[in-house]
């Protein structure tokens, strides 16, 4: 679970964005905020989530005071609920999060050209397309491994489907009872995917990237949100910086070309 944002004010003066994706089927809820509280984090987990999925085995999520707050360890720990937080400076062990905000914000961007300010109105869409296209990883769609059936899409309905021609009221509730039958087979067939994917991921880059540790004089650039975040619709980096010193491995200090 993350909140990405700033983003030019509309409508209610939101800004915001709170995004949870769930860790097996990519299924992704997000919900647009003006103020970033202690209280709608309570509010998104058991209005989002916990109402319509059921309880959570985890949360992981980074370490901003609103994920931290009493109220929200409260309900936590009353559904017994395990809070992990990332690391400070290792944002990748929310990985699945930043993949899924790229992807929003990637997409917002090309609806949205010049109008900025119109990204509320294009996010249920910009979800609805995320929920409906198959990853790479599970060969599966979101929407099939929440509900065992691919949801009907607005294509369909200009070009018609097989299944849309041959639609029979009768057929349809056999068809479904029968996929929801075989739901865990489905989920169960992602899994291996899923899993034999990420071996593959892991070799390709194992084989093509050399990591190049920086050494401190070496010149880089730095993503604007990690010191001070603007607009998510605007330019994510700046510099060039001076890397000053090494913390340690993967973390380092920069300071301006002047020595600041």
């Amino acid at each position: 679970m993350d909140i990405i944002g700033p983003f030019p004010p509309a409508i209610g003066q939101k800004k915001f964005v709170l995004v949870a994706v769930d860790h097996f089927t990519k299924w992704i809820e997000a919900e647009p905020l003006a103020r970033i509280t202690e209280e709608v984090i309570v509010k998104f987990l058991w209005k989002n989530l916990l109402c319509r999925f059921g309880i959570l085995q985890k949360i992981t999520t980074d370490n901003g005071t609103q994920f931290q707050g009493r109220k929200t360890r409260e309900l936590c720990a009353k559904w017994n609920i395990k809070q992990v937080f990332t690391s400070i400076g290792n944002p990748k062990a929310n990985g699945q999060t930043e993949v899924s905000n790229r992807i929003i914000l990637q997409n917002i961007k090309t609806k949205l050209g010049q109008h900025k300010r119109g990204w509320l109105e294009e996010l249920p869409g910009v979800l609805w397309a995320y929920r409906t296209t198959a990853r790479t990883s599970s060969g599966e769609t979101s929407f099939s491994l929440v509900y065992g059936v691919e949801a009907l899409i607005p294509t369909e309905i200009t070009e018609p489907t097989i299944r849309v021609l041959r639609y029979e009221e009768g057929h349809n509730k056999e068809g479904r009872c029968l996929d929801l039958d075989l739901i865990h087979e489905k989920r169960c067939a992602a899994r291996i995917r899923l899993e034999n994917y990420k071996k593959r991921m892991i070799k390709r880059y194992s084989s093509r990237v050399k990591e190049r540790p920086l050494q401190i004089g070496d010149l880089v650039l730095q993503k604007v949100e990690v010191q001070r975040p603007v607009g998510k619709l605007e330019p994510k980096w700046e510099g060039p910086y001076r890397v000053r010193t090494v913390q340690r491995e993967g973390t380092y200090e920069p300071e301006t070309l002047e020595g600041a």
